[in-house]
């Protein structure tokens, strides 16, 4: 499923015009976004939840010619599953 796939599915089960479930959808996208620039934890009850996490500088190597290389620290995006996502899953 991509975005617009989303958007559809959005508009059909909410009844609603295309434009503005896409304008909910960038909006939604929009606010997940700073939270997560800002440090906080987004929670959606049920769905799951998304966090940013410090990802250490550490050495790693070059597949192509095994020379070691420095690879630099980073934030990066988690997701945690929810109950009922992860029961609806299995």
């Amino acid at each position: 499923m991509n975005k617009t796939d989303l958007i559809n599915g959005m508009a059909e089960n909410a009844g609603i015009t295309k434009a503005a479930a896409k304008k909910a959808l960038d909006s939604l996208l929009i606010d997940i976004e700073g939270a997560l620039q800002k440090g906080n934890r987004v929670s959606l009850v049920g769905f799951g939840s998304f966090s940013v996490s410090r990802r250490a500088a550490r050495e790693g190597r070059n597949p192509q010619t095994g020379k070691t290389i420095k690879i630099k620290a980073k934030n990066v995006v988690k997701f945690k599953s929810g109950s009922d996502l992860s029961d609806a899953v299995n």
